[in-house]
């Protein structure tokens, strides 16, 4: 009699040949399950994607230059999750519009088209005029071509305005939000979903000090954990609601992390809606056990 051994994926990127720490147990759980689990770099060459039953996305944090490669590397494996045309969908921050207008409260944004070739005059009068402000590019990873400014300050605004033309100038569409001044003190909250369902919460520090900064893979994140109120729950829940429905899916996404950050008034906001190869932070899900959910979900899927 023989066995077949059920194969899984788990993408990654060439920085990373071995996944990130917070994933690399997911292998012996898996293994636990039956099921074999090797890390894979998304854009290696001659990898035969239809040997495994099922690829999940995970660390492949190097795409966002190359996010139309990495889409049409999605689009090409037989078998993956979350599904290319979430990632498609959710590696342009576009999707930020389709939250609005479903009246899930979102950070106000101005975006900025490249096809407009719009002028440095033009990029400033758009520039915020009271508050700090975040200039990032609508592609992005890993807070990676993203700077705050200050509008008082005739140094740091020019700093912003050559930022926004740059990024325009190389085709790259922008995005201007106000700086939630929350997030100085309460940080932003990372909710983690399986199968739809809220597994735990994490608290991430401040990133944005000044202008930005493009070295480095991503930049790093200072985490702890944190408990979920049930306003942030519901407001998560809700935007995850609207992807599903906004890409036409019958079930739920695999996994998903849902980043808020809170508005003067205590109102959450959703500041990014993670659904491509967001860390999950398991190692913070305490009696959640977000590991073993997700390794179930997983063999679920095979």
């Amino acid at each position: 009699m023989t066995t077949t051994t059920r194969r899984v994926g788990l993408a990654t990127c060439s920085v990373l040949p071995e996944l990130d720490p917070d994933d690399r147990p997911l292998i012996g759980a898996l293994a636990e399950r039956g099921v074999t689990a090797e890390p894979v770099v998304w854009d290696a060459p001659d990898v035969d994607w239809s040997a495994f039953d099922l690829v999940v996305v995970r660390s492949t944090w190097d795409y966002s230059p190359r996010r139309d490669e990495f889409v049409q590397w999605a689009e090409g494996v037989p078998h993956i999750e979350n599904p290319a045309r979430v990632l498609r969908w959710n590696t342009d921050k576009g999707y930020l519009r389709a939250l609005e207008t479903a009246e899930v409260p979102v950070i106000p944004t101005i975006w900025l088209d490249p096809d407009r070739h719009l002028s440095k005059r033009a990029v400033h009068t758009r520039m915020p005029a009271f508050g700090d402000f975040v200039v990032k590019p609508v592609v992005s990873a890993g807070a990676r071509d993203t700077g705050r400014y200050q509008p008082v300050s005739a140094r740091s605004r020019g700093m912003a305005i050559q930022h926004a033309v740059e990024l325009l100038d190389t085709g790259r569409a922008v995005m201007i939000q106000p700086y939630v001044t929350s997030v100085d003190t309460a940080g932003e909250t990372c909710l983690v979903f399986v199968d739809g369902e809220f597994q735990h919460a994490a608290r991430k520090n401040a990133l944005l000090t000044g202008p930005r900064k493009t070295a480095g893979l991503y930049q790093e994140e200072k985490m702890s954990a944190v408990e979920a109120s049930p306003a942030q729950i519901g407001i998560a829940s809700r935007a995850l609601d609207v992807a599903v429905r906004e890409l036409g899916l019958d079930r739920p996404l695999l996994y998903a992390r849902v980043d808020l950050v809170t508005r003067d008034d205590g109102t959450p906001l959703v500041i990014e809606l993670e659904l491509t190869e967001p860390s999950l932070w398991m190692q913070y899900s305490g009696a959640a056990g977000t590991l073993d959910v997700f390794a179930d979900a997983i063999v679920a899927r095979l």
